[in-house]
Order: C-alpha cells, then structure tokens, then sequence
C-alpha cells in the first residue's frame, strides 16, 4: 500500500471548498475523474458509513473516523462494495479495509491549500494519482464558481 499525497492551493475561502468536497450536487462533477457516476452515499457524520459508488452501486465502504467542519475529513475504508452489497470478505474487500482518505482544509489570506492523502495498492496507484490531479483542477474550478 502507498499513499497518494496531493495538495492544492485554491482562490477561494475554506467553507466554500469544503462544500465543494462533501455536496453532493458538486461531488458527482469531480468524482467522476475516477469512475464514470462517481459518487458519496452518506450523512458526513463522523462514525457514519461512507460509500463511494459508480452507477452501478460498485465501489468502496468505510467509516468517517474524524471531521471537523471545514478543517479536515478523515475516512477509513473496510471493504469494497459489488452491486450495492458490502463485501468485506473477498480478497479484494479484504485489501481495502484499513485503508485511509483524507481531506485537509487551511486558509490563509482567502487562499485554501486542501490536502488530500490516499491509501492505495500499487495496481492503482498510478491511476489514482493522475484521477486526483483531475479532480483537484474540478475542485478547485467548482469553489472558485460556487
């Protein structure tokens, strides 16, 4: 397992960034740079499942470990999901748990620098690194027009 580390620094105050990452009307734009119908099933409340999902209800399952509003959004993932079931048994599901997404949130001046940190297998992490790239360009593109 590697760990994607991004960071981007984005002309807009923190708020209208966190908004960006957790809306879900904005979420489904920069999601979709990793899955086509990329998108969030969840609340946002820390010890709530987190599901990430493309259209046809496969993806990730996890827990919101840490949140602070607007400050950072820590999740841990525990499975895979296959067609809208989680799988925490099969190989594959076994692999994701433990696995970390974080979202870091500062502001200085008007200006947010958002951090992100991903845990991924080595098969995807090349992959999952240029989707980050992308959708860092689509957040940042959403917060300064929100």
């Amino acid at each position: 397992m590697k760990t994607i580390q991004k960071t981007k620094q984005i002309n807009a105050p923190k708020e209208k960034v966190w908004n960006v990452l957790l809306e879900d009307a904005h979420n489904r734009i920069w999601m979709t740079e990793f899955m086509e119908g990329a998108h969030a099933q969840t609340d946002w409340i820390q010890g709530h499942k987190v599901r990430f999902l493309d259209n046809d209800n496969n993806g990730i399952v996890g827990t919101i470990k840490s949140k602070q509003p607007y400050d950072k959004i820590e999740m841990v993932y525990e499975g895979e999901v296959r067609n809208g079931v989680d799988d925490f048994e099969s190989e594959m599901g076994q692999a994701m748990n433990g696995s970390r997404e974080n979202y870091y949130l500062s502001e200085n001046n008007g200006v947010t620098t958002l951090k992100v940190e991903v845990d991924m297998g080595e098969d995807w992490y090349d992959t999952m690194s240029e989707a980050w790239d992308r959708a860092l360009v689509k957040i940042d593109d959403l917060s300064l027009s929100v």
